[in-house]
């Protein structure tokens, strides 16, 4: 396109229609969607990709996790089902972790887009639907020690053939599934999301035509990823190394595997290179990550420490040269156990910022909480009934600002993809007694870390139990003086009031009628020397709760009544 002032309008009409495209199809999915995680959390994920595989655009206003994960699982699509033989109305589904995908409950599905009778584009949409087999209901599996035990595994294959269903498939995956109405009412909401999108890219080929309309998408990848170069610049040149130490995979108890990065930035050309080969061998446990997953982690890192307005397509992926090692907590060989990657990928965000926040320090962060789903379910003999949630505890501190409290972990979504009480109170017989932030949780600083969340839920029936922690040995680090946050916690309160600790890795656990389930996270790493706090921060944070006096005299140094 020549750069008058209307094709520049155009361009700009053109990325907004493109990436409304891919929201408006997360959405769908999102208000289509059974499970009460998605539709009250909205935990989906749309895309839209060119035939070459490379990422179009993605949807923002979801969730974050998955970044990389329709960008790499497509090459298997295309590898099992050739392009030239798919037809019409044909639609895809996939959940193989060691070729693009998640684990066994995150399904990808992918529908192709015909101009002139020749594919053109794909959409892709993602959800973690609510149960998919496995040895635990939900798809939390702590105690695997491989794929197998984590649900039904899926190569690409068809679950529509010329806009008709696959029933066979069909039939296989609600049979699979302890809530195959709810899975199946979600594979819906995944099939709509894709059809949404390729009806507004045939709208748009339509509109500009075919030709103009692709030529259109490549200035807007070659535009992102001259941003993403003109940013990575500035990242002062040198070798910069970080690594971050994660509790455990709950079956080794003696082993605490390490995530590490070596990272070569401020090239001239603007590229930079994260090399994760000196990350530790997998684990036996559910801690590995597919890497698709690794190198979402990998790419968030990175985008917070340049323009965060730069758009969420191929152009971000260019400059940024990404190496895992087979065989590593990071790219595991099957038949690894992935469910539990989210503790791997935390790890690879904090290494990444644990790196380059030296590279740019104005931008230097502590540790943060990471996630914590749960899952509670009705017991096999009872009538079935099953909640996959989550929980967050605060960010670390950042130059410059306190951490955010109660919102999550970098790429994980914050608490936008927790349910609401309300509706789950109503059709679930569980009371939320309390959620509320735990004051001294966030790791004094100058920049104080943000603060963990305690949740107690009661029983109101015999439920079975399974929950994935970390950072409840090894609390988020300070960093350049600041105090480590809080460490969380698990525990159940029996009817008569004892104390009864949970693993923070474990599945399959009973919970009683009348039992509360106390689960608290942890608060994020404090950044810089407590006692060059803002007195009047400080005072601040014990005249709203966030601080004790007591915290404010030992840590600040401040006697604040």
């Amino acid at each position: 396109m020549t750069e008058n002032a209307d094709d520049r309008l155009e361009a700009e009409i053109l990325r907004h229609a493109l990436r409304i495209a891919a929201e408006e199809a997360s959405i769908v999915v999102v208000q289509s969607a059974h499970s009460a995680m998605i539709a009250e959390g909205a935990d989906a994920c749309a895309g839209i990709l060119d035939r070459d595989g490379r990422l179009v655009t993605l949807s923002t206003a979801t969730n974050l996790m998955h970044a990389a994960s329709l960008r790499c699982s497509l090459p298997a699509v295309l590898e099992d089902l050739p392009i030239d033989d798919m037809q019409p109305g044909d639609v895809f589904v996939m959940n193989d972790c060691f070729r693009g995908g998640i684990h066994a409950n995150d399904l990808l599905v992918f529908q192709p887009v015909f101009r002139e009778g020749r594919v053109e584009w794909f959409t892709g949409t993602l959800i973690h639907v609510s149960d998919l087999g496995g040895s635990s209901a939900g798809g939390i599996v702590p105690a695997a020690t491989d794929v197998f035990a984590e649900g039904l595994q899926l190569p690409p294959v068809r679950l529509y053939s010329a806009g008709e269903p696959v029933e066979d498939l069909h039939r296989l995956l609600a049979l699979n599934s302890r809530t195959p109405d709810r899975v199946m009412g979600d594979v819906g909401a995944l099939v709509a999301g894709v059809h949404v999108a390729a009806e507004r890219m045939e709208d748009l080929a339509d509109r500009y035509g075919t030709a103009r309309l692709k030529a259109g998408i490549d200035a807007y990848l070659d535009g992102a990823e001259m941003r993403m170069r003109d940013e990575l610049r500035q990242l002062a040149p040198g070798t910069y190394r970080g690594e971050y130490t994660i509790d455990g995979d709950g079956i080794e108890l003696d082993r605490e595997p390490v995530v590490r990065v070596v990272i070569e930035a401020g090239s001239e050309d603007g590229s930079i290179q994260l090399d994760f080969s000196s990350t530790d061998d997998q684990a036996l446990g559910a801690i590995n990550a597919g890497f698709s997953q690794a190198l979402t982690g990998a790419l968030y890192a990175v985008r917070c420490f340049v323009d965060p307005t730069i758009p969420m397509n191929e152009g971000c992926f260019t400059p940024v040269d990404v190496i895992f090692r087979k065989g590593s907590l990071l790219d595991p060989h099957a038949p690894a156990a992935c469910g539990g990657r989210v503790v791997a990928v935390t790890a690879v965000c904090e290494a990444v910022v644990d790196a380059l926040s030296r590279a740019k320090p104005e931008l230097a962060t502590a540790a943060s909480s990471v996630i914590h789903p749960y899952t509670l379910a009705a017991p096999s003999r009872l009538e079935p009934w099953l909640l996959l949630s989550y929980e967050y505890g605060g960010l670390g501190g950042r130059a410059g600002s306190d951490g955010p409290s109660a919102t999550g972990s970098f790429f994980l979504g914050g608490r936008n993809t927790v349910p609401q009480i309300e509706p789950l109170e109503a059709s679930l017989p569980i009371i939320f007694e309390r959620q509320s932030l735990l004051p001294d949780s966030g790791g004094a600083g100058r920049w104080r870390g943000g603060l963990g969340v305690e949740t107690r839920i009661r029983m109101l029936q015999e439920t079975e139990f399974a929950l994935r922690s970390d950072r409840v040995n090894r609390p988020p680090r300070g960093r350049e003086g600041g105090d480590d946050g809080m460490a969380g916690d698990q525990y159940a309160v029996e009817a008569d009031g004892r104390k009864r600790q949970l693993p923070p890795k474990a599945a399959n656990l009973r919970l009683a009628a009348g039992e509360t389930l106390v689960l608290t996270t942890s608060g994020g790493g404090g950044l810089g020397n407590p006692h060059e706090r803002d007195r009047e921060r400080v005072a601040e944070d014990v005249a709203e709760g966030a601080v004790s006096p007591q915290m404010a005299a030992e840590r600040y140094g401040a006697g604040v009544s």
